[in-house]
C-alpha cells in the first residue's frame, strides 16, 4: 500500500497529475489543479486555489481565501496573507476571454517574501527576496529584496531583515539584525547582506 506523506482534508480537491511534497497540509475547500507542483512542508489554508501548472517551493504558507493563478511562481518560505490577490492577465474582458498559458503574464515571488492580508499583486512583476508587502497594498511594479512596500500604489517605506525585523541604518548605510544575526547595507536604493 502506497501511503501519502502529505495531508489533504476530505473536503479538499486535488486533481490528477500534481506533485505534493512530504509534510504538506491542504485544508478544507481548497483545490489544487492539474500540473501544479507544491514543495514540502507547505500549508494551504481554507479555500485556497492553486491554478494549473503553478510552482510552489518548500515551507510556503498560504492563508485562507487565496488563489494562486497559473503564471505565478512562489519560491521557498513565501507567506501569503489571508485574502491577498494575484492577477495573471493585464486586460481582462469577459466578452473577449483570454484562456491558455500564452495569455498569462508571469509573476515571481522570491524566497522569504511576505504578502500581507488583502494585498494585490498585479501580474508581470517580481517580489524580491524577503520583501514585505503591507496589508492592503496594491503592488504594480517590481519590489527590491528586503523592501517594505505599503499603500496604493505600493511604495517603499522601509526595509526588513530576512527575519522580518525593521532595519535601522546608520550614517554609513549599515544595519544589523539581532534575530537573523546578519548585517545589511543600503546603497543606491538597494539592500544587500554583507560580511563585516
Amino acid at each position: 500500500m502506497n501511503e501519502k506523506k502529505y495531508y489533504v482534508d476530505q473536503h479538499a480537491v486535488v486533481d490528477e497529475n500534481v506533485e505534493i511534497g512530504e509534510g504538506t497540509k491542504i485544508w478544507h475547500f481548497s483545490h489544487v489543479q492539474s500540473g501544479a507542483k507544491i514543495g514540502k512542508k507547505c500549508i494551504l489554508g481554507q479555500n485556497v486555489n492553486i491554478g494549473n501548472n503553478v510552482t510552489i517551493g518548500n515551507f510556503v504558507k498560504i492563508q485562507n481565501n487565496v488563489s494562486v493563478y497559473e503564471g505565478v511562481t512562489l519560491e521557498d518560505y513565501v507567506f501569503c496573507g489571508p485574502s491577498m490577490v494575484f492577477t495573471n492577465i493585464k486586460d481582462p474582458r469577459s466578452k473577449y476571454p483570454q484562456v491558455g498559458a500564452s495569455y498569462y503574464i508571469k509573476t515571481l515571488v522570491k524566497e522569504g517574501a511576505s504578502l500581507g492580508a488583502n494585498s494585490t499583486i498585479v501580474c508581470g512583476i517580481t517580489i524580491g527576496r524577503f520583501a514585505f508587502v503591507g496589508a492592503g497594498a496594491v503592488v504594480t511594479k517590481d519590489v527590491p529584496d528586503f523592501a517594505m512596500v505599503v499603500g496604493n500604489p505600493g511604495r517603499i517605506k522601509g526595509w526588513f531583515s530576512e527575519a522580518g525585523k525593521k532595519l535601522e541604518f546608520n550614517d554609513e548605510g549599515i544595519a544589523y539584525c539581532e534575530k537573523s544575526k546578519k548585517t545589511y547595507k543600503l546603497e543606491n536604493g538597494i539592500v544587500r547582506e554583507i560580511e563585516l
